[in-house]
């Protein structure tokens, strides 16, 4: 009789094929199961920006990609929804939009906070929506156009300084405010403007600069902007200086007050949360799972980054999974926290 003896690398070797085999069957035999949801299907991508903006930028690239990870390959159509600075196509996929997997969202990241400020517009609950993801982070930065003399943030101490803003809780006119009240600043946020607008309205002149912006959506909206030094930038927000703006102070460095601090840390945990997408609550959970993982797989591959890099998107993802305990654990802040940041937001 003959014996066969095995090395432990060699066992090792042949468990490891066995669970690779394992692991794609499962995988394969999940992406059968999961076609028939989709196949011949249509999804609606629901953008809540206009047409040009950052949001918009980021949504329609996400949405060429994403169809082909998604088993049984449906087709994806955009839709603008830019109403009420994202308020509208968010209380939509809350209150109206089918719960059938046939409905994903693209919203705005300041919008996870303002159910926790109490403001009465909001028809939403967040931490019941399923959220499939976001793509990037979104510090916020205040400028001013390069012809105007308020070149720091001390200059925006010392007279009133108008800038453009779209909807009453749209960053641009958010962040203002958030100056005014922590800074001292004089900022004079004058509102209506549409996304593309508001940054039109600094080039010819109606408005001195615009707040609430993020570098990423300029780089992918108005690169000129950057590339030909036409702005200041005055403050930005987050833990640490953003790329390329190292010399630019962080607003949280500048605010002494200790309530103060800790309203900002409430106010700021959407940033991390900068590009969200959701679909539905009630929208059935294999659905979910089948675009969470279709999201998961799009933000690696490498033609969405290529594309993503030829128009200037910054890609640094947080899982749906991930952002679902974000968002819990965020509305678990102090009450006094929460209370001075509504009076910070007014």
């Amino acid at each position: 009789m003959i014996t066969e003896t095995r090395s432990p690398s060699a066992i090792a070797r042949r468990a490891c094929m066995a669970a690779i085999a394992t692991v794609l069957m499962a995988t394969a035999a999940s992406a059968q199961s999961a076609e028939p949801l989709y196949k011949g299907k249509q999804i609606k991508m629901v953008i809540a920006s206009g047409v040009g903006g950052g949001y918009d930028a980021y949504a329609r690239t996400l949405a060429r990609h994403l169809e082909r990870h998604i088993p049984g390959n449906p087709t994806i159509i955009n839709q603008n929804m830019p109403a009420a600075s994202g308020m509208a196509a968010t209380n939509w996929g809350y209150n109206i939009a089918p719960k059938d997997g046939s409905v994903i969202v693209s919203t705005y990241h300041v919008l996870l906070l303002e159910p926790l400020l109490g403001n009465p517009n909001v028809q939403y609950e967040p931490r019941e929506l399923e959220w499939i993801g976001s793509i990037g982070k979104q510090q916020q930065i205040c400028v001013t156009w390069h012809t105007s003399p308020i070149k720091t943030i001390d200059d925006a101490k010392q007279r009133e300084v108008i800038v453009s803003g779209t909807g009453a809780t749209g960053n641009s006119a958010t962040m203002p405010k958030l100056l005014n009240a922590t800074l001292g600043t004089k900022f004079k946020v004058v509102l209506g403007y549409a996304t593309a607008e508001s940054r039109l309205a600094v080039e010819r002149g109606e408005a001195e600069g615009i707040c609430g912006l993020s570098l990423a959506t300029l780089k992918a909206s108005n690169p000129e902007w950057i590339d030909n030094k036409r702005i200041n930038v005055l403050v930005q927000t987050g833990a640490k200086p953003q790329p390329g703006l190292e010399q630019v102070p962080i607003l949280s460095n500048l605010v002494s007050d200790a309530d103060n601090k800790k309203a900002l840390q409430v106010l700021a945990f959407p940033e991390e949360l900068g590009r969200p997408f959701f679909m539905p609550q009630g929208t059935p959970k294999e659905m979910v799972a089948v675009i969470r993982r279709a999201f998961d797989e799009t933000l690696k591959d490498p033609a969405f980054l290529a594309e993503a890099e030829k128009v200037r998107l910054e890609i640094d993802p947080v899982p749906g999974e991930a952002m679902t305990e974000m968002i819990k654990q965020a509305y678990t802040a102090p009450k006094s926290a929460i209370e001075r940041a509504k009076q910070l937001m007014n």
